[in-house]
């Protein structure tokens, strides 16, 4: 068989993937109670948006990886990480008060939108807020649902909870960091690597992985070195996610430029940055990092965190975590289909422009 006939071959399972994940996700929506159909609504709105589908595509790799079973159940269980994914969306963009969302307005300000068009009493900030708390919780409610619906076995289910509540609590407990860093200042890259191993690693990577796995029934052996993969791919990403955050396209980000310098987050770039600063350039970054942001500022930052090193240093860093990465699949001892796929999606996931 030739390269280019093997490619095309797993390319049609990762195509045959996404038909069936996206035929599980109408068929769940499609039986929830039309008892709150605003937020419902909303919450549909940002699944149609699109978005990658990263983490059901790594748990059907782990799945793949520790040698899979009956596929309709596993399907239809891993539209819970979609759901938890839109509950992190909402919330988190509120917490960042980001207006844009993969390319359309963020949930909180859409409800708020509304709000005014339809000259509501109170405040539409407040509204809007509120509405996008609850388009959260209705999404968090629902990926519980979605998993314990599946049709699992009830073997497979007790197996599946245990990374499914890891991966909620860290999820929260990495947003939280994330804020706590904003509030204290925070400088440290220890600090912002906590947070990336909590808030992105765990959550997009590693737990998805294990989810699968577990579900399949994977030794301690072969979930031991999944998870070591997932975590060091997953703080890969997030550092990618670093840079896009600052350097990405809007016409790919869906974001305006800089978003992230808007923000004031404390990322793992930033801190790089600010250690290798001297007083008036530490100050310039620091100001970003308060706000207000203008495009003026925003244009002296990128320039700084090039001239400084701290791209570099963030690009080599996502390198090693890479080859780490990958020398851990090694030890897997997994099914060569899954090995080749997971290689491909570290790829996707650390060389990504959104």
């Amino acid at each position: 068989m030739s390269l280019l006939t093997s490619v095309d071959t797993r390319m049609s399972r990762v195509d045959d993937f996404a038909a069936l994940f996206d035929a599980a996700l109408h068929d769940f929506l499609a039986d929830r109670p039309d008892v709150v159909p605003e937020l419902a609504g909303e919450l549909h709105a940002m699944l149609a948006a699109g978005g990658k589908r990263i983490r059901p595509r790594f748990a059907w790799e782990g799945w793949r990886a520790a040698g899979g079973g009956e596929r309709d159940a596993v399907v239809r269980a891993l539209v819970c990480l979609e759901l938890l994914q839109c509950c992190a969306l909402a919330h988190d963009d509120v917490m960042d008060r980001s207006t844009m969302r993969r390319g359309r307005p963020s949930v909180h300000e859409l409800f708020a939108l509304r709000h005014r068009r339809s000259r509501w009493a109170g405040s539409a900030r407040q509204y809007g807020d509120s509405a996008a708390v609850l388009v959260g919780d209705l999404a968090l409610a629902w990926a519980d649902d979605a998993l314990v619906t599946a049709g699992l076995s009830p073997a497979a289910l007790q197996r599946a909870w245990v990374p499914w509540q890891a991966m909620r609590t860290e999820m929260m407990a990495g947003q939280h960091l994330d804020l706590l860093g904003v509030a204290r200042r925070e400088e440290s890259l220890e600090q912002a690597l906590r947070v990336a191993a909590l808030k992105t690693a765990a959550y997009t990577v590693e737990r998805p992985l294990q989810l699968g796995a577990a579900i399949a029934g994977a030794g301690p052996d072969t979930v031991a070195c999944l998870r070591e993969f997932g975590r060091d791919i997953g703080i890969a990403f997030q550092l990618r996610d670093d840079l896009i955050g600052v350097f990405g396209d809007p016409a790919v980000t869906g974001k305006p430029v800089g978003e992230d310098l808007r923000e004031g987050k404390r990322t793992a770039l930033m801190a790089i940055a600010l250690s290798r600063a001297t007083n008036g350039s530490a100050a310039v970054l620091r100001r970003s990092l308060t706000g207000p942001v203008n495009d003026t500022l925003v244009e002296r930052v990128c320039e700084l965190l090039v001239e400084l090193g701290a791209v570099d240093a963030v690009e080599e860093h996502i390198d090693v975590l890479s080859a780490n990465a990958l020398m851990a699949l090694d030890r897997a001892g997994i099914d060569p289909d899954a090995k080749r796929e997971l290689i491909r999606l570290a790829g996707k996931a650390t060389v990504r422009k959104a």
